[in-house]
């Protein structure tokens, strides 16, 4: 059988060192993309690259050569505040490297995306599901993805990974469930909260990465593709869950913050895709 070769950037990340981690089990031999000097927790199993992928001067054919690859791109910068004008800013360099990696060969394109690319929405996300971002984080993505489909999705197997709600590994991430861990650290007794009665996609980390590694390694299924739980939980109930589940000392303080207005009441992915997908791979095993 033929080994997969993925690229993967961003792989110093977040999410990217789990999706490494992944990959390596399904038997991909993989190239690990880290920004220079950025090699934290990287997979020692794979080929660890330090590489600007957004600089005009780097050779994507380098990464492709004599391979049928795979790129994973989940690279980008300020991704847990979403208004950065960062995202604006960049969005030309991301479309220009992932158009030149289609020119030098790759043969399947998986790219992260966000729930945030719709903005405002009631009830389960598809791929169907109209998009109308709020924030320049989203607004950037969208674009991104628009981009793309237009003018790489007839060349390659093109995957448009839409993400939810991540926890897990949380000391690395911004989310409120870092928070939480920081304020225990601190010695709080009680944490302020919204009313925590809105409803979200939740997903751990590492099942995440899980499906982007599933997803990216097949040719079948492809557009965009929701890597969510498909089960929506509130916030509240979730926050409580965590704490307990850690052990912390803190009392959540419902309503000390109001709820935002342009927060959805229950928004999540639809799940009936990766979880055929995920199916599917287990029946193969």
């Amino acid at each position: 059988m033929t080994v997969q070769h993925s690229v993967v950037t961003g792989a110093g990340g977040y999410i990217g060192r789990h999706v490494v981690s992944q990959l390596l089990a399904l038997g991909h031999e993989v190239t690990a993309i880290v920004r220079p000097g950025s090699r934290r927790d990287v997979d020692p199993r794979a080929h660890v690259l330090e590489l600007d992928v957004l600089d005009p001067a780097t050779d994507v054919s380098d990464l492709v050569s004599g391979h049928r690859t795979t790129l994973i791109h989940l690279a980008w910068q300020d991704g847990f505040n979403h208004n950065a004008s960062s995202h604006m800013e960049l969005l030309s360099a991301h479309y220009r490297f992932l158009l030149s990696a289609v020119e030098a060969g790759v043969s399947r394109l998986a790219v992260l995306g966000t729930m945030h690319e719709v903005g405002y929405w009631e009830g389960a996300i598809d791929a169907e599901t109209p998009t109308n971002p709020i924030s320049l984080y989203g607004i950037a993505k969208d674009a991104l993805r628009r981009a793309l489909f237009a003018s790489v999705a007839d060349r390659v197997t093109f995957q448009w990974l839409r993400c939810f709600y991540i926890l897990g590994d949380d000391l690395n991430n911004q989310s409120i469930f870092t928070r939480l861990l920081q304020a225990a650290a601190r010695g709080d007794s009680e944490f302020p909260f919204t009313s925590g009665v809105n409803k979200y996609d939740f997903i751990e980390v590492d099942e995440l990465a899980e499906q982007i590694a599933v997803v990216a390694s097949q040719d079948a299924v492809h557009g965009v593709i929701n890597c969510s739980s498909g089960a929506p939980i509130a916030l509240g109930a979730k926050v409580e869950s965590f704490i307990e589940s850690r052990g912390l000392k803190l009392d959540l303080k419902y309503g000390a913050y109001p709820d935002r207005q342009y927060d959805s009441p229950g928004v999540w992915g639809d799940a009936t895709v990766i979880q055929e997908l995920l199916g599917s791979r287990a029946e193969a095993r």
